[in-house]
């Protein structure tokens, strides 16, 4: 195959592949487009260089080519810039010298099928976490863990054969613990708030949505859904807030961009790097599934990716103090009314889905 013909096709690929997520349509073979954004970022850039300096541009067609290339390029850089390390960050950095209380979170889809426990329980002891937050967890996960974290007093636990079990373990107090299943009657989520040492409270959302994907869900409605219920129930918080864990969405979709701004919370990899979760198993096909979202409260001291654990993602280490003072000093994306709006379209769109599946199972 000659070279640029082979360049106009898979330009042609990459500009359907970016105009795509555009579709006002939560089919899984569209929503999936968001989540390889770098990669197609980076092979639209290398297909855009070599077709400028390997070519000379002459017909009108190439250079509306090599326009709309640009055009893709720039957009698609803009989603990801965000998450670039540049060192603009939206969660700011722990005050030195500061006497505030922290936290520190150790958060990791196990995968239900891995077997690797010991590898687990050697990270449990290395990091050292005050929260631990395990998801695809079943009885069997539940059982080999308990000699790790027998240290842990406090504990809200779920665990389920259909890869959406989830346990929580605490060294510091739950008060009043609550599994809900918010949007499907097969994926909880915990709720609880934290007593930190000094007294302070703050409240903890652990969610882990189902993808979309068809062997998952063949639609993104549930997903969204369960995030904007989240989001809008934090956004009317009393206390300090964070929301963790699996997603199955990318940092940059609508999706998890429109939880951020209903939610107003502050995401720490803002300006510090992508620090993608998912997929531990291959390099070239990686991206952030795991999140952990808090109010303008808290300040960061650390994150960290931990060591493989013989799982499909990466674990996610998160230390961070609760600074209320300085509070007003983070800037928060805030929603607009069509947020809003859409926001409770989605969960009108997913009720109505479950209820009508709910019919058909009796």
């Amino acid at each position: 195959m000659e070279l640029k013909p082979f360049l106009q096709g898979f330009a042609l690929v990459a500009i359907i592949l970016t105009l795509a997520p555009f579709i006002a349509a939560d089919y899984w073979w569209i929503r999936i487009f968001d989540f390889p954004h770098t990669q197609l970022t980076i092979l639209t850039l290398v297909a855009l260089l070599v077709y400028f300096f390997r070519f000379n541009l002459k017909a009108a067609e190439d250079y509306i080519l090599v326009g709309v290339l640009g055009a893709c390029l720039t957009f698609q850089v803009v989603r990801i810039l965000p998450y670039l390390p540049h060192g603009n960050v939206e969660m700011k950095e722990t005050n030195s010298g500061t006497t505030a209380p922290s936290v520190k979170f150790y958060i990791a889809n196990v995968l239900q099928t891995n077997e690797n426990y010991d590898k687990i329980k050697a990270e449990i002891a290395k990091e050292d976490a005050d929260v631990l937050l395990f998801m695809e967890t079943d009885s069997k996960w539940m059982n080999k863990l308990r000699p790790a974290v027998k240290d842990y007093k406090y504990r809200a636990e779920e665990p389920l054969d259909n890869t959406y079990g989830m346990l929580l373990y605490s060294r510091l107090p739950l008060k009043d613990p609550k599994i809900k299943y918010l949007v499907d009657d097969s994926i909880p989520s915990i709720h609880t708030i934290i007593q930190l040492r000094d007294g302070k409270e703050f409240k903890l959302y652990a969610i882990h949505p189902t993808p979309p994907m068809p062997q998952h869900n063949p639609s993104s409605t549930d997903r969204d859904a369960e995030m904007m219920l989240v989001a809008k129930e934090v956004r009317n918080r009393e206390i300090p807030v964070i929301v963790a864990g699996d997603f199955n969405d990318v940092a940059w979709s609508e999706s998890t961009s429109m939880f951020k701004k209903i939610s107003e919370l502050l995401d720490p990899r803002v300006g510090r790097g992508f620090y993608n979760t998912f997929n531990a198993k291959n390099p070239l096909m990686r991206w952030p599934l795991d999140h952990f979202f808090a109010s303008d409260e808290f300040r960061l001291k650390s994150i960290t990716l931990g060591e493989e654990i013989g799982s499909d993602h990466f674990p996610a280490v998160f230390e961070i103090s609760l600074e209320p003072e300085g509070a007003g000093q983070q800037e928060q994306e805030d929603a607009s009314g069509e947020d809003l709006e859409d926001a409770n379209k989605q969960i009108r769109e997913a009720r109505k889905d479950n209820s009508q599946e709910a019919k058909k199972k009796t």
